[in-house]
């Protein structure tokens, strides 16, 4: 069993991290506290899945949840460029990266038994 942040898709999902992180810094102050907070919440939870899911044993149950907050995530990070609060180039920048993070964990559950 690799360790968890030897794996390419937490590498991934660290700087998807780092990225939410560094654009809710700078949120209008009527989001950073609401939807800002809840990006970073979120994002900490996926890595928390990966985790989860590098060391147990039926891991396709982790990866689902993973695939479920992953969708909330995306939701989020819409309605932020829907509301103006980031740009279409970040936007961008994160959907290449989520894109890249779902490919992985759907070949990851798919590749279980």
């Amino acid at each position: 069993m690799a360790l968890y942040y030897d794996l390419p898709v937490f590498k991934d999902v660290y700087k998807l991290t780092l990225l939410i992180y560094s654009l809710t810094k700078d949120f209008p102050k009527e989001y950073k506290y609401t939807l800002g907070q809840d990006l970073k919440k979120d994002v900490m939870v996926l890595m928390r899945s990966i985790y989860r899911a590098n060391k147990a044993q039926n891991k396709k149950e982790y990866l689902e949840i993973f695939l479920d907050d992953f969708e909330l995530l995306k939701l989020e990070v819409r309605l932020c460029v829907d509301m103006k609060i980031i740009t279409i180039k970040k936007q961008a920048e994160i959907s290449l990266l989520m894109n890249g993070i779902g490919k992985q964990i759907t070949g990851w559950r798919n590749s279980r038994p």
